[in-house]
């Protein structure tokens, strides 16, 4: 059980028998009546923000979520199919389950998803991927006067991030999935 004094960013409550994690809270305690606690909770499976007032102590069941390591290896018919690193059983997911880590989905590539009541909800990609630059305009010496401009660059994956001007086609890029953005330039 999870207590409303337990709640912190990030933690997972079960809430009308869905799980919600919590994207933030306020502890109130008024001058009259009892203490309670504001907070702002996203549904995990729908990805919708829902604002809610609990009386403080109230208290929440774990929703039992299950983290598996699953390999992505091919769409077909707008199903993305993922094969369980230990039990080997395929799963294909809805493209509305892969929306938010589409630009970073990439065959044989490792990714972590997330099970509730036996579903899987969302995907999860690595912290940091490497992907090919597959369209980039040339960088020109002399764009900038401190050396310091960006262009922008289109990856393999589909997903375009802002680069050094340095940066060309065919370079792999390590790329951080939390925020979209260029990393470093991978020697290979």
């Amino acid at each position: 059980m999870i207590a409303t004094s337990d709640f912190k960013k990030g933690a997972k409550i079960l809430f009308r028998n869905e799980p919600y994690m919590i994207v933030d809270f306020q502890h109130v305690k008024p001058g009259k009546g009892g203490a309670f606690v504001r907070t702002k909770m996203k549904n995990m499976i729908t990805g919708l923000i829902l604002e809610e007032t609990f009386r403080s102590g109230e208290k929440f069941e774990n929703p039992e979520l299950q983290y598996h390591t699953m390999q992505f290896l091919y769409s077909d018919n707008g199903l993305y199919h993922f094969m369980d690193q230990e039990s080997f059983e395929q799963v294909a997911l809805s493209k509305d389950a892969i929306e938010e880590v589409k630009n970073y989905l990439k065959e044989q590539e490792i990714y972590t998803i997330l099970y509730f009541k036996e579903k899987p909800i969302t995907v999860n990609p690595p912290m940091f991927m490497e992907l090919l630059i597959k369209d980039t305009p040339p960088g020109v010496k002399g764009d900038t006067a401190q050396g310091a401009g960006s262009k922008p660059a289109t990856l393999e994956t589909g997903l375009v991030v802002n680069v050094p001007l340095f940066v060309n086609e065919g370079d792999v890029l390590k790329i951080d999935t939390r925020e979209g953005r260029y990393i470093e330039r991978v020697k290979k």
